[in-house]
């Protein structure tokens, strides 16, 4: 399914940066926005295919960065596309990070 022009009609914009924040944060923000609703199918996409996973293992399992999927995961969860189960899974570090589905 093309989650892309379903994403930019529905959906708000997010906020991705604060007005003290710098010219640099203003311009990733900027540069970022049309592959938002990309990362968004992205990660929909492999949670179904794959089931619940945690940030490392979305990333491992795309071509996404994990940072590019950890600003994606709130803002999906906001908009009702996934939700937290509640348990942890480890990261790729060892440590505990949070479990997503759809």
């Amino acid at each position: 399914m093309n989650y892309k022009q379903i994403f930019n009609k529905m959906f708000p914009e997010f906020p991705r940066v604060r007005a003290h924040d710098p010219l640099t944060s203003f311009e990733a923000a900027e540069a970022i926005k049309p592959v938002v609703s990309q990362h968004y199918q992205t990660i929909l996409d492999c949670l179904q295919k794959h089931g619940s996973l945690g940030k490392d293992g979305i990333a491992s399992l795309t071509n996404l960065d994990g940072n590019q999927v950890a600003r994606r995961l709130n803002e999906m969860k906001v908009l009702g596309l996934i939700y937290l189960t509640g348990k942890t899974v480890k990261s790729n570090s060892g440590r505990n990070e949070r479990e997503w589905s759809t």
